[in-house]
């Protein structure tokens, strides 16, 4: 059997090309083996990609097929003998992970990002990754428990990471929760552009008419907040939702929070993504105090409080000034109301509970 000339050349410029970035980033070996391995490998797949662009891209058809995926090959196998002699590294369980998707190894995928998560648990893009991996590595393509919870957890440490909005509202489709699905996409149509929003008012659509709620109103209708009646819920509440904040007295008296602590008092959709529909700000030294969360307070103007038939309501005390939650931060109990709310909603931070 005759090899072609251009498959000799490709396969011996692949080799050559490699094998120049492996000599001249050794230095880099000794201080780091996984850094060394996934630069040579990215550099040369940049190398050959700008050889097919530029160069004489005839003389690779033959082996283009073979050669980078054999490369890929034996990176991931330098890769994951590096990660057994040095397993506590995320990012490299990740680029292993990254990896095993690119040759198609769904389930291989899904248990490298698996280690990354339980190494970096708190980084959201991460997470996400994790949670699609765990989808794609399933014959059904579910989000199951535990890729909701990675994609609530990144809700939670980034409240403004759409992928992972866009995955929740997913899992709750295929669980059947087809109106809280609607809800949980609807909160991203002021974050995308008119053509996204197109795209995705059609899946909120879907998603509302399986749950026996009419479409959405027309883009520049009087829109989501005006449409109470749409999501099935009642009236706007005429005087919006009164909630009283107060400090537990043994609590404050055990304890001595900074007194440029801030206070957020929030609402929420029951069970949907940590992102308020209202939220108002104010001074530790202001409590006890009294508000009015309405319409006015909601920080997206595609779902407001007037739109919702219930609403979980907490206070937090946040050292930081920010109103996502952070390491030392204090809550009330979350209490969960049906609106319109006849009586004000009492909130007490410093008790313990769940």
């Amino acid at each position: 059997m005759v090899i072609p000339t251009t498959a000799v050349f490709a396969a011996l410029a692949t080799a050559v090309i490699l094998g120049v970035l492996a000599w001249v980033l050794w230095p880099l070996r000794r201080q780091r083996a996984l850094a060394w391995a996934a630069i040579v490998l990215v550099l040369g797949v940049g190398v050959l990609a700008l050889y097919r662009l530029v160069g004489t891209p005839a003389a690779l058809q033959q082996s283009a097929a073979t050669a980078p995926s054999q490369s890929l090959e034996d990176a991931v196998l330098e890769l994951q003998a590096e990660l057994e002699r040095n397993p506590n590294q995320p990012e490299g369980w990740a680029l292993l992970a990254r990896s095993q998707a690119a040759l198609g190894n769904p389930i291989a995928a899904r248990d490298a990002y698996a280690r990354a998560v339980q190494l970096a648990p708190d980084e959201p893009a991460l997470l996400v990754d994790a949670a699609e991996s765990r989808a794609l590595a399933d014959p059904q393509r579910r989000f199951d428990e535990q890729a909701v919870a990675w994609l609530r957890r990144a809700l939670e440490r980034d409240p403004s990471t759409s992928r992972a909005t866009w995955f929740l509202g997913v899992s709750q489709r295929q669980a059947g929760q087809n109106a809280e699905a609607a809800r949980t996409w609807e909160s991203l149509l002021g974050s995308v552009d008119a053509a996204t929003a197109a795209s995705l008012r059609v899946q909120i659509d879907q998603a509302r008419a399986e749950a026996g709620l009419p479409p959405l109103p027309a883009a520049g209708d009087a829109g989501i907040a005006a449409a109470g009646a749409d999501t099935g819920g009642a009236a706007a509440p005429p005087h919006g939702l009164a909630v009283k904040v107060s400090l537990d007295p043994a609590f404050a008296e055990r304890v001595r929070l900074r007194g440029d602590a801030t206070v957020f008092v929030i609402a929420r959709v029951p069970g949907g993504p940590p992102m308020p529909v209202a939220v108002e700000r104010h001074a530790l030294q202001d409590l006890p105090l009294q508000v009015l969360l309405d319409d006015a307070d909601s920080p997206m103007p595609t779902q407001k409080l007037s739109s919702l038939q219930e609403v979980e309501v907490l206070a937090r005390v946040s050292a930081s000034g920010s109103a996502n939650r952070g390491e030392g931060d204090l809550e009330s109990e979350p209490v969960r109301v049906t609106l319109p709310a006849a009586q004000p909603v009492d909130l007490v931070i410093g008790t313990a509970h769940p």
